[in-house]
Parts: structure tokens; C-alpha cells; sequence
């Protein structure tokens, strides 16, 4: 009988882990890690000093919540900002600014996302999500998920930026098991990048064409008299 394989909790928590560090290292061009420890906890909470969650439903249910401190907000931020090419004496200065908040909101949504197009592939299930709120905050919310789990589970992990500011994942969920089955085949990958540099090479080989086309143009133009 051909062996099946189990897909646990701590691995769908692998999958975010790997959507946060891929999307902020390169959304900022500067390199984010995460502990190879991970911390299981009973409740799941906003901290100080930008906080921002996330709520998922679907083949599972969970609560995705990112614990910023000032440090590791503005960096990114203002790593972000500098990537996209914005002047330095144009970004905000301070974690709480407007401007910041909006920014990590829209780098939490590319992470769920990222997240939620992982899970479709490697699992066949499908999740979708809330928008994501983020608020600045100095005092401890405690936020829990609006639904009945038999089991749940809460894990914490340690996320380090390279000036070495911190921020921490936590991810409750119900404890959840994916078995793969012998006739599980992998899908194929959606790669936007390489159709977006399909569509680079076709406008790049189209473009001696039609230069060779205006000039035949411009002859049979010049003959008539025109």
C-alpha cells in the first residue's frame, strides 16, 4: 500500500512564515528572517506598537495577527518606500503616521494573499479573507476568532528585520490535518513573473517588424506624391 503523508498545523504555519519572509524581503529588497523556535500560546493578541489582523475561512478557519514594533515598522516602511523610489526626506518619521499604517495594511494583504494562493496549490482547499485592519496601539488587545473550534491551536514565531529590530507572527487555528493521498498530483504553478517577461520578449521581437512596416509605408507614400 503506497504511504500517504500528513499535513499538520505547524506546517500550514511553515507556509505563512515563508509568504511573510518572501513578500517583505522582496517588497523592501532587504532580507527578513524568522526563528527556527516557534512558541505555542493560549491566547492570541495586539500589542504595541502597530498591530494589525487578519481573519480566514474557508477549508479552515484562523486568526493571522502581526505585532510590529516601532523599530521594525518604520524600517520596513521606510525600505519600502526608498525600493519604490521615493525620497528619503518625503517618508514618514514616525510609526504612527497615517502614511505607515496604510503601507504595512497593503503589505499584509500581499502576504495573505501570497498565503492564501500557496494553500490552493499545495493543499486543493481554498481560503479567503477579510481586509486586513492595522492599528497603532499601547496596550495589549487580546482578539480571538468568532467561531466554535473543537481543538484550537495558537503559535507565536519571532520575526527579525536586518538592522535586527523585531515583530512576531501569531497564528490561531483549529488544530487541522491535511492527508495527501496516493493519487495527490501536484498542480501546476501560476508564474506571473515569467508571463509578464513572455510579454517583454513578444513587444521586444514585435518592434523591428513594425518599424520595417512604417518605413515600406512612408516609401509607398513619398512615390505617390504624398
Amino acid at each position: 500500500m503506497a504511504k500517504t503523508k500528513t499535513i499538520t498545523t505547524d506546517d500550514i504555519l511553515l507556509i505563512l512564515c515563508n509568504s511573510i519572509r518572501s513578500v517583505l524581503t522582496t517588497a523592501t529588497d532587504h532580507s527578513i528572517n524568522y526563528s527556527a523556535m516557534v512558541q505555542k500560546i493560549t491566547k492570541t493578541c495586539l500589542k504595541p506598537d502597530l498591530g494589525c489582523f487578519v481573519l480566514f475561512d474557508g477549508g479552515f478557519s484562523g486568526l493571522v495577527i502581526i505585532n510590529f514594533t516601532a523599530g521594525a515598522a518604520l524600517e520596513i516602511y521606510q525600505n519600502y518606500m526608498s525600493y519604490m523610489g521615493i525620497p528619503k526626506n518625503e517618508l514618514a518619521q514616525s510609526h504612527t503616521a497615517d502614511d505607515v499604517g496604510d503601507v504595512m495594511g497593503e503589505l499584509m494583504n500581499q502576504i495573505v494573499g501570497d498565503f492564501t494562493s500557496v494553500v490552493g496549490h499545495e493543499l486543493h482547499t481554498s481560503i479567503t479573507q477579510n481586509q486586513p485592519k492595522m492599528l497603532t496601539i499601547n496596550k495589549q488587545v487580546m482578539l480571538s476568532i468568532d467561531t466554535n473550534l473543537d481543538k484550537p491551536q495558537a503559535r507565536r514565531v519571532t520575526f527579525t528585520t536586518e538592522k535586527n529590530n523585531i515583530f512576531y507572527l501569531e497564528l490561531a487555528m483549529d488544530k487541522t490535518e491535511f492527508i495527501k493521498l496516493p493519487t495527490f498530483k501536484e498542480k501546476d504553478k501560476f508564474d506571473l513573473d515569467a508571463l509578464f517577461d513572455n510579454k517583454k520578449e513578444e513587444t521586444t521581437e514585435s518592434a523591428p517588424a513594425k518599424t520595417t512596416n512604417s518605413l515600406v509605408d512612408l516609401d509607398l507614400l513619398e512615390q505617390l506624391g504624398i
